[in-house]
């Protein structure tokens, strides 16, 4: 299978003619690292299992595309799934797009003879990359998932790429410390972030998206523990960390309030109604504004939307409307939660953008983000 031509055709999509990492991409056979992964079914909400082997053209044409394969859907590898099998739920891991693994490489600022650790191997591509750039000596992929480990460390092997692979939750224990870190999952402020805070080195870079945000932050590490940068113009939708085979169970019982029960306060909402999960801007700082929102949103043939948000203390808010109408708004419990969207977006709306792309970020060794910009400030993982 010829794969040179779609691999430097790639390469030429995805890096600068200038930039160091166009060889990178060019050299590494990407559907070797990718031989199975799963693509959502049109007639459902099912995922349905793609055999690189079975379908070589399809197999090259997804590899060599920029985009992300999902390769774990809840606990089920495409790599473990049988032919015709069926997968339910969230995806758990991916090969992320080559553009986002560049341009996380590009933010991480790697160096010769400096140490970096990949966290979030998934397929291994950003690792396959670091390594042939600085050398595999100077490369640790880490991911909670044992077989994504195994899986990447005897593909790369294959290809003649040794990187030091580790299995631990990032949120738990990161062994070693590490000149660089670039991470392609978001990591939890507060406590969760600890660990990795700790296997940064005093002077080193770290590069990463925070939890349920799509924020991607950069910043250097001070003598006094402090990691001290900025948020990127750019932004990136990675998963979030998880510790175990799949995420915890989402409110589920909550979810079903939301979208069927009428609220304690009822009212028009002053915009249309918007998916909030994939409008990244609002999404972000609706997650410094009220930390731990889970969002759903649907929209019917008949150009129904219906955005639903819950919140762990039992808060809930469900906005429905035909197309760009005034929606009809239920909400209850202790936060009006699309009180707080409509106010982002009033923002928004008023002064032209919103004040976290830019902002400065100092994040402690506690893991607290603090941010910055102006006058505006707000923190993110510390006691509520």
């Amino acid at each position: 299978m010829d794969w040179h031509g779609p691999a430097a055709r790639l390469a030429d999509l995805v890096a600068d003619p200038d930039s160091r990492w166009l060889a990178m991409v060019a050299s590494v056979p990407r559907h070797q690292l990718v031989p199975r992964w799963w693509e959502r079914d049109a007639d459902s909400s099912d995922w349905v299992l793609r055999d690189g082997s079975s379908d070589p053209g399809t197999w090259m044409q997804a590899a060599y595309s920029d985009r992300s394969l999902i390769t774990r859907v809840g606990a089920l590898h495409a790599d473990h799934a049988r032919i015709g099998d069926r997968a339910h739920g969230r995806p758990t891991s991916s090969a992320t797009m080559p553009s986002l693994v560049v341009r996380m490489l590009r933010h991480g600022r790697l160096g010769e003879g400096l140490s970096v650790l990949d966290l979030g191997t998934g397929s291994g591509g950003l690792t396959a990359y670091a390594a042939r750039r600085i050398g595999d000596q100077h490369v640790t992929s880490l991911d909670v998932d044992s077989h994504l480990t195994r899986a990447a460390g005897e593909r790369l092997a294959e290809l003649g790429i040794h990187p030091h692979f580790v299995t631990a939750d990032a949120t738990e224990h990161v062994p070693g410390t590490y000149d660089r870190i670039v991470s392609t999952v978001g990591l939890p402020a507060g406590t969760g972030l600890r660990p990795l805070l700790g296997a940064l080195a005093p002077g080193g870079r770290i590069a990463t998206t925070i939890g349920r945000t799509c924020l991607i932050i950069t910043g250097w590490k001070h003598a006094n523990g402090d990691v001290v940068g900025r948020v990127e113009h750019d932004m990136a939708g990675f998963m979030v960390t998880r510790s175990g085979d799949d995420y915890p169970p989402e409110l589920t019982e909550l979810f079903a309030t939301a979208r069927t029960t009428d609220g304690e306060d009822v009212s028009t909402g002053r915009y249309p109604v918007v998916d909030v999960a994939n409008s990244w801007e609002l999404r972000s700082m609706l997650e410094l504004t009220v930390p731990g929102v889970a969002l759903a949103y649907e929209e019917l043939d008949d150009q129904t939307r219906t955005a639903c948000l819950v919140h762990p203390d039992g808060s809930w808010a469900r906005a429905s409307a035909k197309w760009t109408d005034p929606p009809e708004v239920h909400q209850s419990g202790p936060r009006k939660l699309w009180t707080a969207v409509e106010r982002i977006r009033n923002r928004l709306n008023t002064e032209g953008s919103l004040p976290l792309l830019g902002a400065q970020v100092r994040i402690g060794p506690d893991g607290v983000c603090h941010f910055s910009r102006g006058g505006w400030s707000a923190s993110l993982g510390g006691d509520e």
